[in-house]
């Protein structure tokens, strides 16, 4: 069931987002360690990556929060400052990545899920692309196969969702991630599909 108390969004970016980097690394690891992503995660590399992604100029975060704890968070930051192996395949294809924005994770712990949060969070990370002047709007999500021996039997995957946002998985455009699932001794790259949407 899902709790009583309504949640809250906030927009946060800048120092904002510093001062919470420990919750978004512990969100990362708690919510990612389901099914699709099976993530391994570890503190040390969460604490680096938080990091790196609050330094980026125009990151931003929509935070959800039960009062004062933060209990889920969305990222987002524009693309021409992302790393080559995320801007690289829209360059290849001639988009303009000084136009585009990238959509990071966005985790929310179950028992907060059904009150909306999906949309609070897509919607307050396309309004912040909006205006810094992106015209497109994109994500990264894991390609698994539909028999993967970890692949819950009540299992739905979130692209109606993403579709009725507006958007679409664009064929053959991936890139490659790598991390350790819980299953495996090492790190191993990951196919990610790129969808996308125009920002009207």
């Amino acid at each position: 069931m899902p709790p009583a108390r309504p949640l809250s969004f906030r927009t946060l970016s800048g120092e904002e987002i510093g001062a919470h980097l420990a919750d978004l690394a512990d969100l990362r690891i708690t919510v990612f360690a389901a099914f699709p992503y099976l993530y391994d995660g570890s503190a040390e590399y969460e604490a680096d990556y938080v990091r790196e992604f609050a330094a980026e100029p125009g990151s931003v975060m929509i935070a959800a929060f039960d009062q004062d704890r933060i209990v889920g968070a969305a990222t987002a930051s524009p693309m021409a400052g992302q790393k080559p192996d995320i801007r690289g395949p829209f360059e290849q294809r001639g988009y303009d990545v000084g136009a585009m924005f990238y959509f990071g994770e966005s985790v929310l712990l179950p028992e907060y899920r059904g009150q909306g949060a999906g949309h609070a969070f897509f919607g307050g990370r396309e309004a912040c692309a909006r205006a810094a002047g992106a015209r497109h709007a994109c994500f990264a999500s894991v390609i698994r196969p539909p028999d993967h021996p970890a692949r819950p039997a009540d299992y739905t995957p979130l692209d109606g969702f993403w579709g009725r946002r507006g958007y679409a998985p664009i064929p053959g455009l991936t890139t490659q991630m790598h991390w350790q699932d819980h299953a495996e001794a090492e790190e191993t790259a990951k196919t990610m599909q790129y969808w996308l949407r125009a920002l009207d």
